[in-house]
């Protein structure tokens, strides 16, 4: 089967900004700061079909006792075995939802939003990544394999950009 890599949709950003707003009004005073991550973040990038959203909280228990609210919004907490973070699933079309939660003390080095903001500024990046991504999808790949196989680009990209940000490297794969 494969994972489902497609051409940028200029939908997407819309998309990200009504999850959003829903998931900032679900939430309320809990979230500090939210960002649209991820590949369909990036204009011109190839991606699968799935609005990634990240945000900072001063204390992930504060998510959890609101839980019912993202529940009601369609979401469902998935036991990643990534501490220090939540994650949300919300299935849907035209896009599925991703729903990344950390705590606001880690937000200024999450390797997500600097590899975004790396590739909105590095095109020939963008390229290798976009290009990467078609040959993997094409290859037929289940989605562990075809994670683990952009890992080595993703590694390389992040080193360069925490390098210039004065970050110390770490491993993009996180177990």
């Amino acid at each position: 089967m494969g994972v489902d890599v497609r051409d940028y949709d200029p939908a997407w950003p819309g998309l990200a900004v009504a999850a959003t707003d829903e998931v900032t009004l679900a939430l309320g005073d809990a979230v500090v700061a939210i960002e649209h991550i991820g590949s369909t973040a990036v204009p011109g990038l190839a991606a699968k079909p799935v609005i990634d959203l990240m945000a900072a909280v001063r204390d992930l228990r504060d998510v959890t006792d609101r839980e019912s609210a993202l529940t009601a919004l369609g979401y469902r907490a998935v036991d990643t075995g990534m501490p220090g973070r939540l994650f949300y699933r919300r299935d849907g079309r035209p896009v599925a939802c991703h729903f990344h939660v950390v705590p606001a003390d880690t937000w200024p080095e999450r390797n997500e939003r600097i590899l975004r903001d790396h590739l909105l500024q590095n095109p020939e990046d963008l390229a290798r990544y976009a290009q990467l991504k078609r040959d993997l999808s094409g290859a037929g790949l289940d989605g562990d394999s075809y994670t683990r196989s952009k890992t080595p680009l993703i590694q390389q990209m992040m080193d360069a950009a925490r390098r210039k940000r004065g970050l110390p490297p770490v491993p993009v794969w996180e177990e």
